[in-house]
């Protein structure tokens, strides 16, 4: 039974507006798709976080109804709070079951690899995801790969995957997907004594200075980031 999503038309914009919503335990949306014109929603924020965490997570298809009808529809994007991990806005996409759509499905390798099992090496997911072409019914929840005949420096790619029926997968053929690897050998450092530094009053170990170095760093990159969401939710309210 496909998911029912109840949409509400939305009529006040902003950021007051949005965090008043999301208060309410709603989040901002819009609707958009080949045959229809953009639509700004309220949906529940329940209803995502359950379709995002159903098997087949954002290529769940399900149904949006608002102004007495229903659409089918997928998850196009979501715009999450770099800090807080809190859903700020979602894109809801509108498809035709009758026309082929683009999607990206994860890869999940299946078994225990003898370079793992015996030679000491490990899996390296060098691409965890695909880019896959058909029809919306035909979506599969994920590609299954078989690893246990893989010895070390011994790979998957997507030219080796059996492909299914009615699905194209679009990523390139020599792309390589999993990668049974061995642990690097770390280098020997000779210990070399050294003169203990000096440290004036005042002033901080080279060591900690680093790290405030690299937390300013980490700081700056979030607040820009947030920045950037905020700005970019101010140009989906001007829409």
């Amino acid at each position: 039974m496909a998911i029912l999503i109840k949409g509400e038309k939305r009529i006040i914009f902003g950021k007051n507006a949005s965090r008043a919503i999301r208060r309410e335990g709603k989040v901002p949306a819009i609707f958009y798709g080949a045959n229809t014109t953009s639509i700004p929603l309220v949906v529940s924020k329940k209803d995502i976080i359950k379709i995002l965490k159903s098997e087949s997570g954002e290529n769940t298809i399900f149904k949006v109804s608002f102004n007495s009808e229903s659409q089918d529809a997928m998850i196009k994007e979501l715009q999450i709070d770099p800090v807080t991990d809190e859903l700020l806005h979602v894109d809801l996409y509108q498809i035709a079951m009758d026309k082929i759509i683009r999607v990206s499905i994860p890869v999940v390798p299946v078994g225990e690899a003898v370079g793992v099992k015996a030679e000491g090496g490990f899996v390296d997911f060098m691409t965890r995801e695909v880019e896959i072409e058909c029809l919306p019914k035909d979506i599969p929840e994920q590609i299954e790969i078989d690893i246990s005949s893989l010895h070390i420096h011994q790979s998957v790619k997507v030219e080796d995957v059996r492909p299914f029926e009615g699905v194209e997968i679009i990523t390139e053929p020599d792309t390589v997907l999993i990668l049974i690897d061995v642990p690097h050998k770390e280098e020997v450092i000779e210990e070399v004594e050294e003169e203990e530094e000096v440290i004036t009053e005042g002033e901080e170990p080279e060591v900690i200075k680093k790290e405030k170095e690299e937390e300013e760093k980490e700081a700056e990159k979030k607040e820009e980031k947030k920045k950037e969401q905020e700005k970019k939710e101010e140009e989906r309210e001007k829409e």
